[in-house]
């Protein structure tokens, strides 16, 4: 019984499982009424020689409930209604565990009386995983009313999932009842999440590359500090994706944050407060009403951040004669805020057809400061002088984002066959100040000989659309097949106006500042093939894409003339394949090896023809004659 509500507490993450089985178990509720009411039968009653729906049908879900007063189980109607007037039925808030009797009767139809119960299987393939999450939201399909009523399979399966459970493609970890990161963003989550490395930044990387993200299984303009840790149910991470996945990042992976979801009927919702060690605040709280047809969802959190780093940077400069010795010492102190809402609507049309509208809002406000101390050394062998410069960097960086998502969703008469569509659309803006100023001394120790200023100013706009549809059917038990079609458009306008600041005023600098666009877009098809014999599993499949990249740069030239600098490339077809196969072995233990075709498309930044004057210790240059490499 305790392996059984393992895995039931990690399959339905969303929820808030505390219980243990009562006696016999058989539906009803736990001891210390805790509930574990989170089931959903529902299909529809039809005439079988008309196949018309029957019209105020009575459906009635038997089964057996523990009596504290009498230490016994006890027959009792957990749930029940009348078919609407086309026959269809849904009974919600049911318990998961255990047998029950489906009893329809209706006036000139001999009574219905069956076995039901959710079949919750332990997953032995990526195919099979679809099916157990699925089982606790069961279409009992299309029931015929006559003489012979029809006879339904009671199938009892017990199982128990590890806390990292691990589809064929995939690893995925439970991170909803992490107390460490409440509060926090996506970056705190990643911390506990293992085979990510989190560095003093925040930067994400997994087998030494920076990740695709994900939100709910498509990509984002969102970054994990922009994504409230409290909103996360699961992280996904997918180290090499099937061709189901976009297959652009080279030898990056996948990390996939699956969002917090409630469709239980009634209301509920929570709030929360904290703070942390360095006297930040965060609240939050979200709410979700069911009621008949329509599901409201909303959560919103608001965080205040203050980090501290430092850094030391050597380097030698070698184009000179005689070379320079750099040791530069860092201490940076970034405080900032940012507010995170999204809330959306499900409208059930019937019983499996559902639509979805979600929107997402995010703005936030950080002030990094960077103090730094730079010694120079000239490397004589004699009179060595050691020069300082102190700088000071002040920024104010400013970013919203809104988004939209629009769904569909088909379920079929067979568990787990479905059809999707959807379309996200994304926009994002920042905006960044940011005023460096220099002291210098010739000689450590020594008197001020100049100072020096630099005024950096520039914004951007971030717009993504994409649109894509996907099929599911599981042909048997443990075989599967997928398909689908995806096209990604993603817009990039950028501007750089750079300044030198001298005591008698600011000198704009034309021929350092630049404004550029970006537009990539990506038509993608796919198939895939996953199936399982025994403790052999495997998944095949293949993907098409066509791309192309195009992109302007506006700039002064040294003669103080407008230039434009266009580059573009394309590939009209390319082939991606993928194998995964899986070998269970002994125990708990198992054996995988996968193999991809992806490809890695030079970034705006590394195709960007300008060079970029920012911080002039560090300059740096795109080249847009730069084509993808293709990766195994």
């Amino acid at each position: 019984m305790k392996r059984n509500l393992l895995f039931l507490f990690l399959c339905f993450a969303s929820m808030t499982i505390y219980a243990q089985m009562p006696p016999g178990g058989f539906g009803g509720r736990p001891a210390g009424g805790a509930s574990m009411n989170v089931g959903h039968f529902y299909g529809k009653i039809l005439d079988k020689k008309t196949s018309k729906g029957i019209d105020a049908a009575s459906v009635q879900l038997v089964g057996s409930k523990f009596d504290t007063a009498t230490k016994s189980a006890k027959i009792v109607t957990l749930s029940g209604m009348l078919t609407r007037s086309n026959g269809d039925f849904s009974l919600e808030n049911l318990p998961v565990m255990g047998s029950f009797r489906l009893v329809i009767t209706a006036i000139g139809y001999k009574t219905y009386d069956q076995k039901v119960s959710f079949q919750l299987k332990m997953p032995t393939s990526g195919a099979g995983m679809a099916q157990a999450m699925a089982a606790v939201d069961k279409d009992l399909g299309n029931i015929r009313m006559e003489e012979d009523a029809e006879v339904l399979q009671n199938v009892t399966v017990s199982g128990s999932k590890p806390m990292v459970s691990m589809g064929i493609d995939r690893k995925v970890f439970n991170v909803e009842k992490n107390i460490s990161s409440v509060g926090g963003t996506a970056v705190d989550v990643m911390r506990n999440v293992p085979s990510l490395q989190v560095d003093i930044d925040g930067g994400i990387t997994l087998r030494n590359n920076a990740p695709q993200i994900f939100v709910d299984g498509r990509p984002t303009t969102l970054t994990l500090d922009q994504i409230p840790a409290d909103a996360i149910s699961s992280v996904e991470i997918i180290t090499n994706p099937s061709a189901k996945y976009d297959a652009s990042g080279g030898t990056a992976g996948i990390l996939n944050i699956v969002l917090k979801k409630n469709r239980k009927a009634g209301y509920s919702g929570n709030i929360r407060a904290g703070v942390d060690s360095r006297a930040k605040i965060n609240l939050g709280a979200d709410v979700n009403a069911r009621q008949g047809k329509l599901n409201f969802f909303a959560a919103g959190s608001y965080n205040q951040r203050k980090s501290i780093s430092t850094g030391t940077t050597k380097r030698t400069t070698t184009i000179d004669n005689p070379s320079t010795l750099l040791n530069q010492y860092d201490k940076n102190i970034s405080n900032g805020n940012f507010a995170f809402g999204r809330a959306g609507i499900d409208y059930f049309i019937d019983n499996r057809n559902t639509f979805t509208i979600t929107g997402t809002a995010v703005r936030g406000r950080f002030t990094p400061e960077s103090n730094s101390d730079l010694y120079v050394d000239t490397l004589l062998s004699a009179n060595k002088i050691t020069s300082l410069s102190e700088r000071l960097s002040n920024t104010q960086l400013t970013f919203k984002n809104i988004g939209t998502a629009l769904s569909y969703k088909h379920n079929f008469t067979k568990a787990g066959k479905e059809i999707t569509a959807d379309v996200n659309m994304n926009s994002s803006r920042n905006d960044n100040h940011n005023n460096v100023s220099t002291n210098i001394y010739n000689v450590a120790g020594g008197s001020l000989s100049r100072k020096f200023g630099q005024l950096l100013e520039g914004s951007g706009k971030n717009s993504s659309f994409t649109a894509q549809t996907d099929y599911t059917n599981p042909l048997t038990e443990k075989s599967k097949l997928e398909m689908g079609a995806r096209v990604s458009i993603r817009n990039i306008d950028s501007r750089n106006d750079i300044s030198y600041v001298f005591p008698t005023g600011t000198v704009y600098l034309p021929q350092l500042s630049s404004k550029y666009k970006n537009t990539d877009k990506v038509y993608a098809g796919y198939a895939t093939y996953s199936n399982a014999h025994k403790n052999f599993g495997y998944l095949l499949g293949m993907r098409v894409e066509s791309s192309d990249y195009s992109g302007t740069v506006n700039t002064i030239g040294k003669n103080l003339k407008d230039s434009v600098i266009t580059y573009s490339n394309s590939f009209p077809l390319s082939f991606f394949p993928s194998v995964f196969l899986s070998q269970k072995l002994k125990g708990d233990q198992e054996l995988q090896l996968n193999y991809s075709r992806r490809i890695n498309r030079p970034n705006f930044f590394q195709l960007f023809p300008f060079t970029d004057y920012s911080d002039s210790l560090n300059l740096s240059r795109g080249n847009p004659a730069l084509t993808p490499e293709f990766t195994s």
